[in-house]
């Protein structure tokens, strides 16, 4: 599988985020939806069977409170007392019909047909009870007794049996409304662990390319690292390599200088004198200007061997270190005035060439920094050599500068030439205090 690119990357994940977060927004709020119709529903479906219950127990209530009343009635003597049991049975009915009818509107259809059976149970119950009611003298007595025995007891037992039925069936009404509620609880945990389940494929899909990619990621960036590395190990490489190059350069170029363009020079110079010394007396201007051309050929003689010095000093092959760098400290005071006191060990110049050469231009640049910018007056330069390593130190007394802000060419290019030789090279410096270069090299052993 190819990776994808950084935006494609970038893109992939923010997609596969938000479409994680989407989909756990969903399920929830699917669940929430479900969870409130689940509650209404079972709220409504209770609020009907309490509703039903309450007018069945009103219902049945009534019916027994009637019979007792017209019992009540037919036993009566007191005309008062059987008006009074009759309005009584009026308020009941008035009750139980209330009740009939806050029933109706609380069915269930399954209870439709033995309602219907009920009303018209109770509508001829009425009818009898009324018609008990308007008995009067001994024929109440006689007749109602006898309706109140078989009539009414039998239309009673009836009516009671049908609201024990409807109770039932709203009872079984209530249960199928509770098994559906069940059905409904396992479709949504069903909902629920399908939901669960795709979110957790997303995710571990996401995990899974997340970590392929910042695996990636880890092995690009160590790759990058390891190609700095070595670019950066090339670099000083050719920097070296640049450094022995130029070094040897200067050798070459300043023993031509010396051997051929300085020997020609000098017997140059030893011809101009021969000619001056054997030019007549009475030859004036032919004197002068052999004397013209003996001045130029000491002027092109001294400035061939400083070039030379500058370039290579043949006394740091055929003399050593040490000095190489007091002519150096006497070559600097000599063109600039500045007082340079060289202390170093004779031993230092046992050296390799290496650490000679790398010496003696560290000294070379920091000389010449000195005289142009320090300002100073004098400098000392410092070689003390121990078991496994070399130090060297030039300090001088001028202004200083900021040294963690301050880094021209010169400080780098002595920096580079120390590092190669796996040495540490360190400036210190401040305004007004002057400035230190320190340098370690370390001795093979």
């Amino acid at each position: 599988m190819p990776i994808p690119s950084k935006a494609a990357g970038r893109r992939l994940l923010l997609g596969g985020f938000g479409g994680l977060l989407v989909l756990m927004l969903v399920a929830g709020a699917d669940a929430l939806l479900v969870l409130r119709q689940v509650r209404t529903s079972d709220a409504q479906v209770r609020d009907l069977y309490l509703r039903r219950s309450r007018a069945l127990d009103q219902v049945r209530s009534g019916i027994y409170q009637s019979a007792i009343v017209m019992r009540d009635y037919l036993l009566a003597v007191d005309p008062g007392i059987a008006d009074a049991q009759v309005e009584n049975w009026t308020n009941i009915r008035q009750r139980t019909d209330a009740a009939m009818a806050e029933c109706a509107a609380a069915l269930d259809p399954a209870e439709a047909t033995p309602f219907r059976t009920l009303q018209a149970e109770v509508n001829v119950y009425w009818k009898l009870l009324e018609l008990i009611s308007e008995m009067q003298g001994k024929d109440k007595r006689n007749r109602g007794a006898a309706y109140l025995s078989s009539d009414l007891v039998r239309r009673r037992t009836a009516m009671l049996a049908l609201v024990d039925r409807i109770d039932q069936i709203s009872t079984r009404e209530l249960n199928s409304g509770d098994a559906k509620l069940n059905v409904t609880f396992d479709r949504l945990r069903l909902r629920l662990s399908v939901m669960l389940g795709a979110t957790l494929g997303a995710g571990l899909l996401l995990a899974t390319f997340t970590i392929r990619r910042t695996l990636h990621l880890e092995n690009e960036l160590q790759r990058r690292y390891e190609e700095g590395v070595r670019a950066h190990q090339e670099l000083k490489e050719l920097s070296a390599r640049l450094v022995s190059a130029q070094e040897e350069e200067r050798r070459v170029i300043s023993r031509e200088l010396h051997d051929e363009i300085g020997q020609s020079l000098s017997a140059l110079l030893m011809e101009a004198g021969n000619a001056a010394a054997s030019v007549p007396q009475d030859s004036a201007e032919v004197r002068r200007h052999v004397e013209s051309i003996k001045k130029l050929a000491e002027a092109s003689v001294n400035v061939i061997r400083n070039m030379t010095l500058l370039l290579r000093p043949s006394m740091l092959d055929d003399f050593g270190l040490v000095p190489a760098l007091e002519w150096q400290a006497r070559e600097v005071s000599k063109r600039t005035g500045l007082r340079v006191h060289v202390a170093a060990e004779e031993s230092a110049s046992e050296l390799p060439d290496e650490h000679k050469t790398c010496i003696y231009r560290v000294v070379q640049e920091a000389l010449h920094n000195c005289a142009r910018h320090s300002h100073a007056r004098s400098v000392k330069v410092v070689v003390q050599q121990g078991p496994s390593k070399i130090l060297l130190s030039v300090e001088d007394d001028g202004r200083g500068f900021d040294a963690r802000r301050v880094r021209g060419l010169g400080l780098v290019g002595m920096e580079e030439r120390v590092n190669h030789l796996g040495g540490a090279f360190e400036v210190q410096s401040r305004p007004g205090a002057g400035t230190r270069v320190a340098v370690e090299l370390p001795l093979a052993s």
